[in-house]
């Protein structure tokens, strides 16, 4: 799993590398499967339940599953979220970042800034609770993009991770907080807010897989594989 990890968070450092105008999702796409494969590792995306790239590749209003496409180009103002998996001799890891396009605005800037500093609160509030509970992930993360007027997605959710991209439980971005299923050490999680400037109801689009904000706002996603210890949680996917 840290192997899987690291060569995941890799990835999206290669992906950041390529985020300016006039770059197509296409070409950060095959550069993030290239990379991948160079660490003898696979996208875990590709073709998994028909999705055609290596990377998520979503911007603006997208929230995720967005498609890599030659005819999506990069402009400045945009902020665009990847999400990137790489599998390593049988455990994967999952990853995603909001990142932005030049010049953008204090509102998409504040976004991203909340949605990241979410992730951040759930790991806090799975470190200082006695017994954590899945609700305590989504308490803490509703609780601090709400409060900055913010909302959170609520018909997709983060999972646990490991021989399978999917597997239990499912890791909502909301909830209450000494409820639901324990968490334990030796459990691996990916947490992932999914942060919507407007109101938290999405659609799907008529490719099957895009995901936008109904009201055509902003969304931005953070996300990283985590695995809990005894000592506490270490970040799998994190590497700057």
């Amino acid at each position: 799993m840290k192997v899987a990890g690291r060569i995941t968070g890799e990835a999206l450092l290669v992906a950041k590398e390529m985020i300016h105008e006039g770059v197509t999702t296409k070409e950060i796409d095959d550069k993030i499967r290239k990379y991948i494969e160079k660490c003898g590792a696979k996208p875990t995306f590709l073709g998994y339940g028909g999705f055609p790239g290596s990377a998520c590749i979503s911007i603006n209003e997208e929230v995720i599953h967005g498609i890599p496409s030659n005819k999506r180009i990069l402009k400045n103002g945009d902020i665009v979220k990847i999400d990137v998996g790489a599998m390593w001799h049988g455990f994967t890891g999952d990853s995603a970042c909001t990142f932005a396009v030049g010049e953008i605005s204090a509102q998409a800037q504040a976004l991203i800034d909340a949605t990241r500093e979410s992730f951040f609160e759930a790991v806090r509030a799975i470190e200082n609770a006695d017994n954590p509970r899945i609700g305590d992930i989504g308490c803490a993360v509703s609780s601090y993009v709400e409060a900055r007027g913010f909302s959170v997605v609520r018909e997709f959710v983060g999972h646990g991770v490991g021989a399978n991209l999917h597997e239990d439980p499912n890791v909502p971005n909301y909830g209450t907080a000494g409820r639901g299923p324990r968490i334990y050490p030796g459990m691996t999680l990916a947490i992932e807010p999914m942060v919507n400037q407007g109101t938290h109801e999405v659609k799907v689009l008529g490719d099957g897989w895009t995901v936008i904000t109904k009201d055509k706002k902003l969304s931005a996603h953070y996300e990283h594989s985590v695995a809990i210890t005894d000592n506490g949680v270490v970040i799998l996917t994190k590497v700057d």
